[in-house]
């Protein structure tokens, strides 16, 4: 029987009658597996009001109570993981053990949460003048709402509303049409946790709900995941209307592979890191930056590696990469190996002839991909491509790698493969990019950190979770305190700026 996903406001599904749909595919068939409701403003108003209506209390709820809340969330996903996984795979694609590493990441951020009564305490000066003390407090921003993308249903959503409720948020997500069902589990667990009605909310869409959600006068913060251009858009829109906005955008992710490092770990680590998920990470490394000599060699242990990685259904647990996402993206993905060559570049492995092990023919396949010999002017280069094609770059020396990311306008995350700590300790130091690896191809930072590019991978001044999320969902407050005796006379007027003294 075909599924049916829709809303969840106000504690509950939602029951209206939805005017439009979407379809729900299986990418390992290709076959429609449900729909989904799409939400028009009015959906969107009626999940603001709930949660507007609930921030009136839970914004009150004690510290000690909203962490004991979390606490229970948390288990619960934890029992609940393999089914949150199940939907994962059955709708995005990816392998069953990459969907269970999304959620086990997400809930890094969902523990780091339940520490808040430490995260939101503030500071304290006695005395800074005669009998009077200062001390700053943070205080919930109000409704505010997450849009996600479509590669990460749970664990992106799950770096944006942990932090926003524990801090006394209320929380609107719009995830992904593509893969919704992930999101309305989350909310039925929020729901079992004890979360009071309307603290978290979904409404499901596309542009339709984006819109109202900009400009939504109670909606007061928006945090979003996705593709440059739209981060652009919903920055300057949200922005526009006064909102708080941090906008994470797209990435060309470069590992640079320098002549003394290990090249059977940095083999090993282009496939993990450019194959993993079929690409469809804003983490991938896309560009590989291979620096003179080692080129062909380090190519060619790819190539090795790359033929014996097994490509199938995510649910078949002998799979290695599974399909992508939809028919259209796995289409403009592969087009980018005929626009390669023609443009000069070197396919060195054609996914397009990849074997499938199981699956349908008609799902959305497309094997592990490299282009050698790019350039930086060749539209595989310049575009975020967001699959499974690896393009490699030659580089003449260090200086020539680093000036090549430094000067590509994305700047999410870089990597760099060598056996000696004095280029390393360079690397960091001279790399525009906010996420930097050292032998570490995917550097995501862990919970207790921040997520977040430089240059058009970020709009906005913070990044996501970690320090930088408490930031973001909360305002700071400083209060000048005086208490006088009683028996003292009352303070004579004095029209002068104060002073401390």
């Amino acid at each position: 029987m075909s599924k049916h996903v829709s809303h969840w406001i106000g504690g509950k599904p939602w029951d209206g009658e939805a005017g439009r749909h979407g379809d729900i595919y299986d990418p390992a068939t290709g076959q429609v597996s449900g729909q989904v409701d799409f939400a028009t403003p009015a959906e969107v108003d009626a999940a603001v009001a709930a949660a507007k209506d609930a921030l009136q209390t839970w914004r009150r709820v004690s510290l000690a109570k909203r962490a004991s809340v979390l606490f229970e969330f948390r288990e619960l996903v934890k029992a609940n993981a393999k089914e949150l996984a199940a939907l994962i795979t059955a709708e995005h694609g990816k392998v069953a053990s990459d969907a269970a590493g999304e959620v086990a990441r997400g809930l890094e951020v969902v523990e780091f949460a339940c520490g808040i009564p430490h995260l939101l305490k503030g500071g304290f000066s006695e005395n800074v003048s005669t009998g009077v003390d200062s001390y700053s407090i943070r205080q919930p921003v109000g409704v505010v709402a997450g849009i996600t993308p479509f590669n990460f249903p749970a664990m992106v959503p799950m770096w944006m509303f942990p932090l926003a409720i524990a801090c006394g948020n209320t929380f609107v997500l719009k995830p992904s049409e593509k893969d919704p069902s992930a999101s309305l589990l989350l909310a039925s667990l929020w729901a079992e946790a004890g979360l009071p009605d309307g603290v978290f909310n979904v409404v499901q869409g596309d542009k339709v709900a984006v819109d109202p959600i900009l400009a939504h006068p109670d909606i007061k913060a928006v945090s979003f995941v996705g593709s440059t251009p739209i981060a652009r858009y919903v920055y300057e829109n949200g922005t526009a209307n006064g909102k708080r906005v941090q906008a994470l955008g797209g990435a060309k992710n470069h590992m640079v592979v320098l002549p003394d490092a290990d090249l059977d770990l940095a083999a090993d680590a282009a496939v993990s890191a450019g194959f993993g998920s079929a690409g469809e990470r804003c983490m991938a490394v896309s560009a590989l930056v291979a620096v003179d000599p080692i080129g062909d060699d380090l190519v060619s242990r790819i190539k090795d590696r790359v033929a014996g990685l097994r490509v199938g259904p995510g649910s078949d647990d002998k799979s290695e990469m599974g399909p992508l996402v939809t028919g259209p993206h796995r289409d403009k993905v592969a087009s980018y190996l005929d626009s390669g060559v023609r443009e000069g570049a070197t396919l060195a492995v054609d996914g397009r002839v990849h074997p499938v092990i199981g699956g349908s023919s008609d799902g959305f396949w497309l094997g592990p991909s490299v282009l050698d010999h790019v350039t930086p002017e060749m539209s595989c280069y310049t575009d975020e491509i967001f699959g499974p094609v690896l393009v490699v770059v030659r580089a003449s020396s260090y200086d020539e790698a680093i000036d090549l990311i430094n000067a590509n306008p994305y700047g999410n995350g870089t990597a760099l493969f060598t056996t000696d700590g004095s280029h390393a300790r360079r690397f960091q130091n001279e790399v525009e990019v906010g996420m930097v690896g050292i032998n570490v191809p995917i550097p995501v930072p862990a919970a207790a950190y921040s997520f977040g590019g430089w240059k058009s991978s970020l709009f906005g001044d913070t990044h996501a979770y970690g320090p930088d999320g408490v930031r973001f969902f909360t305002r700071s407050k400083v209060v000048t305190s005086k208490w006088p005796r009683t028996a003292t006379p009352r303070a004579q007027l004095d029209l002068n700026f104060p002073r401390h003294r």
